[in-house]
């Protein structure tokens, strides 16, 4: 599972001309679902969105509160599009998302879990797989991207080629 971490003074998201979701001081999560993702990694990136620290605290401290700690709100989005490959031509390649009722659900997964981990009602929402309309004002700026789970292959080790034995 995939993220995109926008702090925010205030972001909404906007479907068919009506605002459907939006919040004050906090912050907006675009959020991508993959195959092989699980409700586990769900609920890791969940808690993490929580408990980021991303303002300062009243000493001046820096990156020393979390969104919880600032009482702020949350803006979840489900946005597929983050798991896009673009590696060959020109034309996004979207395989690497998860499709359907399975995206669907582990989504709403996420996004309870994040409502259970905080104040349900400073948790808001975007509607799955509807075009949205989100607009923002990032504050800082400061975005981070996160991911839970399908952690990359590392690379090969190289084999050290052996050296040949002295000749006499």
């Amino acid at each position: 599972m995939k993220a995109i971490l926008q702090r925010v003074l205030s972001a909404s998201v906007t479907v068919e001309k009506e605002v459907v979701s939006s919040i004050g001081k906090g912050v907006l999560v675009f959020a991508a679902v993959g195959p092989g993702d699980t409700e586990k990694e769900a609920e890791s990136l969940a808690a993490k969105v929580l408990k980021l620290k991303l303002w300062d605290d009243d000493a001046g401290g820096r990156w020393k509160r979390s969104v919880m700690d600032i009482g702020g709100e949350v803006l979840c989005v489900s946005q597929f599009t983050l798991l896009a490959s673009t590696k060959k031509g020109n034309k996004p390649d979207f395989h690497g998302a998860m499709g359907g009722e399975e995206a669907k659900r582990l989504y709403q997964h996420f996004f309870e879990k994040v409502q259970q981990g905080y104040v349900a009602d400073k948790v808001k929402n975007g509607v799955f797989q509807a075009m949205m309309e989100v607009a923002l004002v990032n504050n800082g700026p400061v975005t981070l991207e996160l991911s839970a789970g399908q952690k990359p292959t590392p690379a090969p080790t190289p084999t050290p080629t052996p050296k040949p034995a002295p000749t006499e």
